[in-house]
């Protein structure tokens, strides 16, 4: 059967030191071996400054020993004399440190020390001094609990920029030595000041307990005054779970892998039943230890390769801290977030603001482009109508039209085209004073121009009654006035919008989260839907007037081209306000540029098309007889 060894350790304090003898046979009584000499002849030895009595007995090995009334008072002279820090150093629990940026804690039983009470029967020493027996088995726990640790640190998905820490402590299934663990944990490491803690780094985010429930108490009497959450490890059904990567974990543990795990000397010593002393005695009770044993070599019965139900617990206690972590941060983050300077946005994870890119239509962009290239085509388009109107002005259709209203009505879309290039490229003073200026005044001669082109044919074809004193108010005067009367008023709505509240550029800062649009400022809105305004007005009368008039003779019927030319720009602005208002950035402008080029490029069509069918294809049909005849 495995014996079951008790190692007691009693370290010499600084004033022990000084004295740098040991006690001799005839002073003791007692027979024993020292690491420099051995027997009954009474030898004496001088301790080295770091001198470590250690004694190694069975668990039923009794020891007795005889010391002199002198002796007594010397050593309870030098208990007496003990300082604060070696007192401390004496009381110290056996600890396994990570440093980290947030520390959880653990609290349990490794090692079990056989307590007497102190009656001063006995030597000092042997009250002062208890056994102790390293509980192999549970030295598992302290590792499920490092390598959930070591797991979470290293998936930087997990906790970004954030490191776990542990510091693991043990309680020796004793209630004085839990309170002790529990003092140590807030106090400032390697310092045992309860109350006092001057590193926050170390302090622990929560506290693992365990394997058993007995010392929760002890420990919770404590921890719960700093309102520490503390996780107790319960009973499992499960005897044993197969954790990834666990195995792999064990194969790498050694001796000289953690340097903070205050536990594996004295578990090594103990699983592998060697030892690190260089004494001839500790030399007959087993092999040395090389460092170089392997955890996977040990029985079962000694060490658990395989995740037992209490390490389970442990493993996933540990993320049961780290979701309560993420929980936390994330609230965290949230109460510490502060706005972004103006012209920055937040990235993707919500820790760095990012600079804005510019945005505005420009020339050099796929639509920008496209919009001048189509504006530019309609523009080259209506010079070509009206040079072949200019042309062909002393036909019959052409001035039976009214020439000089047709010129104006195609120099006006000719120029409609064009103002479209105002709204393409970065925004600028004299761009965003002309912009919507210049197409609400356009706009409003190619709508009155229409809108004397139906009145001018409902006058022509009353003007033809037998009687008719209407033959006075066809001619060129009438059409004149209706154009001059809209354009002008047209005009003053813009002089005043110019002179109270101008468009200017601007940067929308505001509407699109990574882009800083540079637009025109309107100035005034309401003066920007004024000018819509009056052009729905004439646009309502042009199409009401026409609409009227469909059913003239054919030789009188301009009216049901212009008619449906009117049909198509309603249309156009009708949708123009709701697409408008709900766009953002740069696809404001390319709605406003889309309705100006398809209203003016409907206008173009329906008015034009049929009267350059019949002057270039069909010269037959431009006679004045044809013209005059009735259907």
């Amino acid at each position: 059967m495995r014996p079951m060894y008790v190692r007691r350790t009693v370290r010499v304090d600084d004033t022990l030191q000084k004295r740098r003898r040991a006690l001799t046979p005839s002073e003791t009584g007692d027979n024993y071996d020292s690491a420099s000499g051995s027997g009954e002849g009474g030898s004496t030895t001088v301790l080295p400054p770091d001198a470590k009595v250690t004694i190694t007995s069975t668990v039923t090995t009794t020891e007795t020993w005889a010391w002199k009334p002198t002796e007594v008072k010397t050593v309870a002279e030098q208990v007496g004399a003990l300082t604060k820090e070696n007192l401390i150093q004496w009381l110290t629990t056996v600890r396994y440190y990570q440093a980290g940026d947030l520390i959880i804690a653990g609290i349990t039983s490794q090692i079990y020390m056989f307590t007497n009470p102190i009656t001063f029967t006995e030597h000092l020493y042997e009250e002062l001094f208890d056994e102790h027996l390293f509980m192999t088995q549970n030295y598992q726990h302290i590792l499920a609990l490092a390598f959930a640790v070591k797991e979470i640190n290293e998936n930087p998905q997990i906790l970004p920029n954030i490191t776990l820490g542990f510091d693991i402590y043990n309680s020796y299934f004793i209630a004085s030595w839990t309170y002790l663990a529990s003092m140590e944990l807030l106090s400032t490491r390697d310092r045992f000041i309860p109350n006092y803690k001057c590193d926050a780094q170390n302090h622990p985010v929560a506290v693992i307990v365990g394997p058993n429930s007995e010392i929760c108490l002890p420990m919770s009497n404590i921890l719960r005054f700093y309102k520490i959450p503390q996780l107790l490890k319960v009973k499992s059904a499960i005897h044993s779970v197969k954790l990834s990567g666990f195995q792999k974990f064990l194969q790498e543990k050694d001796l000289t892998s953690e340097k903070e795990d205050g536990f594996i000397r004295d578990f090594w010593q103990q699983a592998f039943l060697c030892s690190f002393s260089d004494s001839t005695e500790d030399k007959k009770d087993g092999d040395m230890c090389t460092g170089e044993e392997k955890l996977e070599a040990l029985p079962g019965s000694v060490f658990e390769t395989i995740t037992t139900a209490h390490s389970y617990t442990i493993y996933n206690g540990v993320y049961a801290v780290l979701h309560a972590l993420q929980d936390i941060q994330l609230s965290r983050d949230m109460d510490e977030c502060s706005q972004c300077p103006e012209g920055q946005y937040p990235n993707t994870d919500k820790n760095e603001c990012l600079t804005k890119d510019i945005s505005f239509l420009s020339y050099e962009e796929p639509l920008g482009i496209s919009l001048a290239t189509v504006a530019l085509s309609f523009s080259f388009i209506t010079a070509l109508v009206l040079g072949i109107f200019i042309k062909h002005r002393d036909s019959p259709l052409v001035k039976a039209n009214n020439r000089d209203l047709t010129y104006t009505l195609l120099i006006s879309l000719l120029l409609s085209f064009l103002s479209t290039l105002l709204f393409i490229g970065e925004p600028k003073n004299l761009t965003c004073l002309l912009r919507q200026t210049a197409f609400g005044i356009i706009f409003s001669v190619v709508v009155s121009c229409v809108l004397a082109k139906t009145v001018l044919v409902v006058l022509a074809f009353m003007a033809t009654k037998p009687g008719s004193r209407m033959r006075r108010w066809v001619g060129i005067k009438l059409s004149s006035s209706i154009v001059l009367t809209c354009s002008l008023f047209q005009a003053t709505i813009c002089l005043v919008w110019l002179t109270t509240s101008p468009p200017f550029p601007d940067a929308d800062m505001h509407s699109m989260t990574e882009k800083i649009v540079l637009e025109c400022n309107e100035g005034s809105v309401t003066m920007f839907y004024c000018v819509l305004s009056f052009l729905g007005f004439l646009a309502i009368i042009s199409f009401t007037v026409a609409f009227l008039a469909r059913k003239l003779p054919d030789s009188f019927n301009e009216a049901k081209f212009i008619t449906f030319s009117m049909l198509v720009f309603c249309s156009v602005w009708v949708s123009f306000v709701p697409t408008y208002l709900s766009t953002k950035g740069k696809s404001m402008v390319a709605v406003e540029i889309f309705s100006i080029l398809t209203s003016s490029a409907g206008l173009l069509g329906c008015i034009f098309s049929p009267k350059i069918y019949i002057v270039l294809l069909r010269p037959d049909l431009n006679k004045r007889g044809h013209l005059m005849k009735k259907k």
